[in-house]
């Protein structure tokens, strides 16, 4: 799951009922899950925080991406990213760990939704450091069949668009090409759907390319 995917990006099923997925039309490629609306209304987020309308954001995204040529694979055959620029002016939520940065870290044990597992994890607030505006969006997509198969297997009701893929988070970054999800995040997916993972095995290669960025980087929250 998402990377839930920075997102971080990573387990993403929203443990609330009933489920409005935002979309456009039966023609689009993308719908946006409620996995993602907490970047929307969540003051409690610690990720990249999205400005406007849930449906605005869809809707541009279809606009920007009309063939899914345009996608990039992801850490499996369900998970796709899509680049557009940063539209909304989101701002970056990671930085460097600087000798000034490091003792802003806090730790804490934290779930993302109500039905996944706590796990240990570390930010800045956001209070502490002034982030400024990326350049881009790391869109974020899960196949709809994959979106149905996670949702049925913790026990969540309700129609999924039809749509091929679903938009479960987004990040903001500099980037155009995808940067590493958390450790944490990776070991998260190598769990059964039923604990918010989304059962993909650990890839150990990509997650010591992970602990080497993130041993450098933390994010803004």
């Amino acid at each position: 799951m998402y990377l839930r995917r920075a997102l971080l990006a990573t387990p993403r099923l929203l443990a609330t009922a009933p489920r409005t997925l935002a979309t456009m039309s039966g023609k689009d490629l993308f719908f946006l899950d409620d996995f993602a609306l907490r970047q929307f209304n969540d003051d409690s987020y610690t990720g990249t925080r999205l400005k406007g309308s849930p449906e605005e954001f869809a809707k541009k995204v279809n606009e920007l991406c009309t063939s899914e040529e345009d996608l990039k694979p992801g850490y499996a055959p369900f998970c796709k990213h899509v680049f557009v620029p940063n539209f909304v002016g989101a701002l970056c939520p990671v930085i460097a760990i600087t000798p000034e940065v490091e003792p802003l870290i806090v730790t804490a044990y934290k779930a993302r939704t109500e039905k996944e597992l706590p796990v240990l994890t570390r930010w800045v607030p956001a209070e502490k450091y002034e982030a400024k505006p990326a350049k881009m969006l790391d869109v974020i997509l899960y196949s709809r069949e994959q979106v149905i198969e996670e949702r049925k297997a913790m026990g969540i009701e309700g129609d999924v668009p039809d749509c091929p893929w679903g938009i479960i988070s987004v990040k903001a970054q500099d980037e155009s090409y995808e940067t590493p999800m958390q450790p944490i995040t990776m070991l998260r997916n190598a769990l059964g759907k039923e604990e918010g993972g989304s059962g993909v095995p650990l890839d150990r290669e990509k997650y010591l390319e992970s602990v080497a960025y993130w041993s450098k980087h933390v994010p803004l929250a």
